[in-house]
């Protein structure tokens, strides 16, 4: 392609389909983006969501991974406040043995899910995030200082490192931090409505090279839903907008289909919502697809794109990605 592009995979479980049949499809498209050139497949943490079945980012990375040769996977995101920082060193480090050369490690702040589900994974407190992440890495690299309590910890796998890090921010709070620590950064235009350019430019004025990345490395995570005409795409988009309104409800369920959210009978605010996650994302045809995907990666300057594609058709949503690779060739 001409430009590198990746995949953000959600595992999305479509009305008529069970959460098992939508993690094969996972692996289905993991293997169809490795053929199509695509750079990484990024899996998301979501919880208490029946419609997303990626509630276990590591797990399915290892299994994605052995179903597949060369495209790297990794996590879009682990979220960090869900866990302790030792048990991603583990899992990740265990990945790396495995995979070498193949794991990526994206992070995020936000809980993934709704308080109630929160609490039950345990307590978050987003504001810990930093101290969380440094810990993270320390414990990885064993540079505690001899009176801390965690000096003698030590993570295994022992003799390898941790994947290459990226912080995943929607608003670009954590951007600086990024750049300041030499990770990656991941904007996630694909849900944001926040302009990227200043977290981009934070990130790249702040950026210190680390041993996992010698100059900055910038993705935009971009919704597209790409078919043979706009107006096929522009009705497969009809199930995002259901889906938008139906969060801001606290009422998810599974993916619908575009004959469903078409009968929808939208309120004026529940019309506002849908709406307002409609412009959040580029759908239509390949040549509109690229024009719009071209126009972003050369105002942004990002180093990659990375594409969430959320259709309720398996067979749609494999094709695609594959026209977005064919108009980007």
């Amino acid at each position: 392609m001409r430009i590198p592009c990746s995949v953000l995979e959600l595992v999305p479980v479509g009305e008529g389909f069970t959460s098992t049949q939508a993690l094969q499809q996972s692996v289905e498209l993991a293997r169809l983006a490795e053929s199509l050139g695509y750079t990484r497949f990024w899996l998301a943490e979501h919880h208490g969501m029946p419609g997303i079945a990626s509630s276990s980012p590591d797990v399915l990375i290892a299994h994605v991974a052995a179903h597949t040769k060369k495209i790297r996977v990794g996590a879009g995101g682990v979220m960090l406040p869900n866990h302790a920082p030792l048990r991603v060193a583990e899992a990740f480090h265990t990945l790396e043995a495995l995979h070498p050369g193949r794991i990526d490690l994206g992070i995020g702040r936000a809980p993934g899910t709704d308080p109630a589900t929160s609490r039950a994974l345990r307590p978050f407190d987003a504001s810990e995030f930093p101290s969380q992440l440094k810990e993270l890495i320390a414990l990885s690299r064993r540079e505690f200082p001899e009176d801390h309590p965690f000096h003698a910890v030590q993570v295994v796998p022992d003799d390898v490192k941790l994947p290459p890090i990226w912080i995943l921010g929607s608003s670009g709070a954590s951007a600086r931090f990024a750049g300041s620590l030499g990770l990656g950064y991941g904007f996630a235009s694909h849900f944001s409505p926040v302009s990227p350019l200043p977290a981009a430019n934070a990130y790249r004025e702040s950026f210190r090279p680390s041993e996992w990345f010698e100059r900055p490395h910038f993705i935009l995570a971009v919704a597209v839903i790409c078919a043979e005409t706009d107006e096929k795409a522009e009705y497969l988009a009809k199930s995002m907008e259901l889906v938008a309104v139906r969060l801001a409800k606290g009422d998810p369920g599974r993916f619908p289909t575009p004959e469903e959210a078409a009968a929808y009978p939208y309120t004026p605010r529940e019309l506002a919502i849908a709406q307002e996650r409609r412009s959040l994302l580029i759908a239509g045809s390949p040549a509109k697809v690229r024009e719009r995907l071209l126009a972003l990666y050369e105002e942004t300057g990002a180093d990659e794109l990375m594409i969430s594609t959320m259709v309720h058709d398996p067979k749609a949503r494999l094709r695609s990605y594959e026209l977005v690779a064919e108009a980007l060739a």
